[in-house]
């Protein structure tokens, strides 16, 4: 799931200078590809409509893709061997999103909710204790699951602390949403 942007990046031109550098041919058509599939998502409003528009067409540009990839013929250190090498390997998680609907294209908002983690844990590098690291990673993973699923993390995490000092089951941030 969501790991075709990674392939995407990795297919990208790299800017040199200051200037684009020119895409490669190759480079260009699985290029065209991934934004038609890109293009299509743009035009699903609902679930059922993501579900139809990918059975009917996502599928095929998707089968093209790999067709594309397993005809290119590039050194295997290449940046664009390289780049199909690790596509290949990813595969059957690229996969994943046509057969469910809610799975986005990508993963960029998981990436962009995992950025404030990364960056916290190279402001705790001078934490005095594990412990403290480890609390430190849980609520930024419950912060930002309380972000993913709606729900205000405040909220989330006096709803959370009330049940654990009631000693009852703690919720997860999704099942306090309908709450």
């Amino acid at each position: 799931m969501g790991l075709r942007e990674d392939a995407r990046a990795r297919s990208r031109p790299r800017h040199n200078g200051g200037r684009r550098a020119l895409t490669p041919e190759p480079c260009g058509q699985a290029l065209d590809l991934i934004g038609e599939l890109y293009a299509l998502e743009r035009e699903c409003a609902s679930d059922e409509d993501r579900a139809r528009v990918r059975g009917q067409n996502s599928r095929e540009i998707v089968r093209r893709l790999h067709a594309w990839a397993l005809e290119q013929r590039a050194l295997p250190q290449s940046p664009l061997g390289k780049a199909i090498a690790y596509m290949g390997d990813l595969w059957p998680g690229l996969l994943r999103f046509l057969d469910e609907p809610r799975l986005p294209l990508d993963n960029n908002t998981v990436e962009r909710a995992l950025r404030g983690v990364v960056l916290g844990r190279k402001n705790h590098y001078g934490s005095r204790s594990e412990r403290g690291t480890e609390v430190a990673a849980l609520f930024y993973s419950l912060i930002e699951s309380a972000k993913l699923a709606g729900v205000e993390p405040d909220a989330y995490l006096r709803t959370a602390t009330r049940a654990a000092i009631r000693q009852l089951v703690i919720p997860l941030p999704h099942e306090t949403r309908a709450n």
